[in-house]
């Protein structure tokens, strides 16, 4: 078993150890073919697991021998986004498994994150609310300040963003999941793309062009064009195979 542990947190070693038993024990929090568990070694430290499923082949094979696991890039990128002030979830631990060369299941372990909210309830907001206004100018200057850092999160979805409110009503957000990510310029086509997967109605992503076009010296026009000619995309695709958890209106 190969173990990739963070120096910090090297101490929590010998529990990693056994870090197929202590997943099977804690508290899921997100169960598809990739689960996610809250694990804790001592009742105070609160560690996230995902555990990654066995790759179908051949990418088996492309992930034991060619490419990076999804989990490996996981443990490496965060420091990348920390070390540019995108706020994410510390990595402690990288921990694979194998059988006959090949991997099997594999780890990857972090901080629970204290954020508590999650995009999904933008999905119908037709942004009469305050709040959802607030919410909205806010993640674009977010997503603004990731794409001026050089980073793209090619998976920026609901689930992916965390967020909380402030007493002020402003918000401060973290990323997760980060294992797909590009390093390079990010452009206005690129930038405005980015926002493809976000759930919500056309007068949301108004907002957000506007938001992220004034962060960035774009044109807001030619942003909201882009967003939705992007989303439109996605979404024409998702919807062949996925059923969809709001109401899609992509014109």
């Amino acid at each position: 078993m190969k173990t990739i542990i963070s120096p910090q947190y090297e101490y929590l070693r010998p529990y990693l150890a056994d870090i197929t038993t202590h997943f099977e024990n804690g508290r899921e929090i997100h169960a598809g073919r990739n689960h996610i568990r809250v694990i804790s070694p001592d009742g105070q430290l609160q560690l996230n697991v995902k555990r990654y499923a066995i790759p179908r082949w051949p990418n088996r094979l492309i992930y034991s021998c060619l490419r990076k696991p999804k989990g490996l890039r996981a443990f490496i990128y965060p420091q990348r986004l920390i070390d540019a002030g995108i706020p994410t979830p510390p990595p402690v631990a990288y921990i694979e498994q194998r059988t006959a060369g090949l991997i099997g299941y594999s780890y990857f372990v972090s901080l629970q994150s204290e954020l508590p909210g999650r995009l999904y309830e933008l999905g119908n907001a037709r942004m009469d609310r305050p709040e959802h206004i607030s919410l909205a100018r806010d993640l674009a200057r977010f997503a603004a300040r990731i794409h001026e850092a050089r980073l793209t999160h090619l998976d920026f979805s609901p689930g992916n963003v965390l967020y909380e409110t402030l007493p002020d009503g402003s918000h401060r957000f973290a990323l997760v999941d980060i294992n797909r990510m590009r390093f390079g310029e990010v452009d206005m086509k690129r930038g405005c793309a980015n926002f493809a997967r976000l759930w919500g109605q056309p007068q949301l992503f108004e907002l957000l062009a506007q938001e992220y076009a004034a962060a960035r010296g774009f044109d807001p026009k030619e942003c909201y064009r882009l967003m939705m000619d992007a989303r439109r995309r996605f979404w024409s695709r998702f919807v062949r195979r996925h059923k969809v958890k709001y109401d899609l209106i992509l014109d």
